[in-house]
Order: C-alpha cells, then sequence, then structure tokens
C-alpha cells in the first residue's frame, strides 16, 4: 500500500510520486529520484520545511527551532509520514528540485582571512571536471555542503557541515563563504588550526531553497543575523549583476559593533545597486554613529510601521531572530507567501 504525493512549488511546477504509510516524504522523493532541498535529514535545521494543504499525516519529532511557531500547516519533510494522499507547497521554485543526486566535487582553499571576531571568510576554487569544467552553477541563497578533511575513510563516515554561498554563480569556480567560529564546532576548529591554503575539500551541492521570488516587483527587504549575512549578499550581489530595480533594504545585525564585517564590501555593493539601503544593528550598547541600537528585527518593524507596499521579506541567522523577523512581518499583515527564510541552526 502506498498514498499519493503531490508537490507543487512556488512557481506552479508539480512533482508525484508514491509514498508508503512508514516512509518520509523526503525519503520517499528520493526513492523516485526526486532530490527535494534538504539537510539534516533529523529534524533539526528546518532546511525541508513544506505546507500540507490537503490530506492527513503524522509530523514526527523535530527539534524545537526547525519550524517556525503558529503555523499549524507546516511540516518537515523528513518527519513527515501520510495516512492519506497528500498535497504540499513547498517555498521554493521548480528550479531547486533536482532530478539527479547532489553533485559532488573537489575543491581547494585559495584564501582565508578573519574578518572580525571570531568570524573567517573562506575561498575555494574547484577542481575541473568533465561535467561543469571550473564553473560553479548554483542560484543566489543555496548552500553546499563541506566535508571535514580526513573524516572520509575515518570509519565513522564523511563529517559534512553546510554553508551558504556568498557570491554568485560564475565560470571561475570561485565559491565565497562567510563562517562563524563556534567553541565546539568540528569545522570551527579545522579553520582555526589546521586550514592551510592549498588544502583539499570536498564540496557537496549545491543544494537547498532558500533564495528570490524571481517575478516579484515588489520591494525586497533582507533580514541578515551574523554570518546570515552570506546568502543575502549573494542575492543582492545577483539583483546587481542581473541590474534589477526592485527597492531594496538591508538589516544586518550583529551583537557586538566588532562582528560587523564586510563593509566595504556592502558600500562597494550600493555603487552597483543605488537603490540598495543598508541599514546597520548592533544589540548591545556602542559608539558608532552609523548602526541602529538594537536588533534587525527591531528595525524591520520600525521600518513596516510605516510601510505603505507590503515588501517580500528575506530572513536567514539564528532561529530566534528569524522567529522573531517572521512575526513582526505577521504583525504588518505581510503575506505569508512573501516571507522567505533560512534557520542557521548549530
Amino acid at each position: 500500500m502506498s498514498y499519493r504525493i503531490e508537490l507543487i512549488t512556488r512557481d506552479g511546477a508539480s512533482f508525484g510520486f508514491a509514498c508508503a504509510p512508514d516512509q518520509d516524504v523526503l525519503a520517499a522523493a528520493a526513492a523516485a529520484s526526486i532530490t527535494l532541498p534538504s539537510q539534516c535529514g533529523r529534524g533539526s535545521c528546518g532546511a525541508c520545511h513544506a505546507s500540507v494543504t490537503a490530506g492527513t499525516y503524522t509530523l514526527g519529532a523535530h527539534g524545537p527551532d526547525a519550524l517556525a511557531p503558529g503555523d499549524g500547516h507546516a511540516v518537515l519533510l523528513c518527519r513527515t509520514t501520510p495516512s492519506s494522499d497528500l498535497r504540499i507547497a513547498a517555498p521554493y521554485d521548480r528550479a531547486k528540485v533536482l532530478l539527479q543526486p547532489v553533485a559532488v566535487r573537489r575543491a581547494r582553499i585559495v584564501a582565508l582571512e578573519t574578518i572580525a571576531d571570531n568570524t573567517r571568510r573562506l575561498e575555494l576554487q574547484l577542481d575541473a571536471d568533465d561535467a561543469n569544467g571550473s564553473a560553479a552553477e548554483f542560484a543566489a541563497g543555496q548552500f553546499v555542503e563541506l566535508a571535514l578533511p580526513g573524516t572520509a575513510d575515518g570509519g565513522g563516515g564523511e563529517v559534512r557541515r553546510p554553508f551558504s554561498l556568498a557570491n554568485t554563480g560564475n565560470w571561475e569556480g570561485r565559491l565565497e563563504f562567510l563562517i562563524r567560529l563556534r567553541p565546539e564546532g568540528a569545522f570551527s576548529a579545522y579553520l582555526r588550526e589546521r586550514a592551510r591554503i592549498g588544502d583539499a575539500l570536498v564540496v557537496h551541492g549545491p543544494q537547498g531553497g532558500f533564495g528570490l521570488i524571481d517575478e516579484s516587483l515588489r520591494p525586497r527587504w533582507f533580514v541578515a543575523g551574523g554570518t546570515g549575512l552570506a546568502p543575502v549578499l549573494s542575492m543582492l550581489r545577483r539583483m546587481a549583476e542581473y541590474g534589477e530595480t526592485n527597492e531594496a533594504r538591508l538589516f544586518f545585525g550583529v551583537n557586538r559593533a566588532s562582528e560587523l564585517f564586510l563593509l566595504d564590501a556592502l558600500r562597494a555593493l550600493q555603487v552597483t545597486l543605488p537603490q540598495l539601503r543598508v541599514e546597520l544593528c548592533v544589540r548591545e550598547p556602542h559608539d558608532r554613529d552609523d548602526a541602529w541600537l538594537g536588533t534587525p528585527v527591531d528595525a524591520l518593524a520600525a521600518a513596516l510601521a510605516g510601510c505603505t507596499v507590503a515588501p517580500d521579506i528575506y530572513a536567514c541567522g539564528p532561529p530566534a531572530m528569524v522567529s522573531a523577523a517572521q512575526a513582526a512581518a505577521f504583525a504588518a499583515q505581510v503575506p505569508a507567501a512573501q516571507f522567505v527564510s533560512e534557520r542557521f541552526t548549530a
């Protein structure tokens, strides 16, 4: 016995596949050679969130930060098992659905620098292969998984960590990342202690459904917490490359002023994207005259209070920040379909 699953993407594409009663939807899609945006597969990260619009199901145990509170239709596909046929609305476009396995490529470190307190900028150069040459093809907002060197043959399986891309797709094969160093993080320890220019890394991706609503002419507002700036920067850079004219506003927040980074890059971006307004936000008291005292969500809520046209809002950062941004958008009556998010979970 199996149930029919119909998944409909944001731009109206439909994917159908069978799912057994004891099988989660994400695994059923993979068995049908459909790779949906996901990451951990254990209900922790929230990357496979979607909404069930018809049918009955069971939502299994999952992390407290994986889903936004208050949305009774939201599910994690890796934790959803059907008890009837299901219709599911996906928060991403058809282009984010792969009809083949996630690509695996090799790359080398070409740049590694400290850009703020406990924050590194990492740049990789992809090796050329028969299928892609050296090109780096991905959509703005997506992430890749980087395998920790030395773990592939260690007997315990490959240790991978997901990181969003800060640049845009390019023929040169360049991948740029902004990485927060965590005290107990395995990949953080590698970057802090052992990483060197020339080191080889294995790259799994691109992956993920976070990204721009391409056909929208509405204003685009971005809320970024810490290294949540990476995919936002990718999307803003894509807007500049495409010459897009949507009003753009960035609320970029950190805890302390010493954690701000890439301010020169943001100023340079405003030259090529002149409609971009950047609002820096620092939660703790500071002496900067160019930064809001408070969180990026505080600044977002204040801006929404005086807004006459509901913008598309893109939020990326810690789960609590994303949930707060979603609550602010809901309070300002921004339609749910105009709020797009990605949560950075440890």
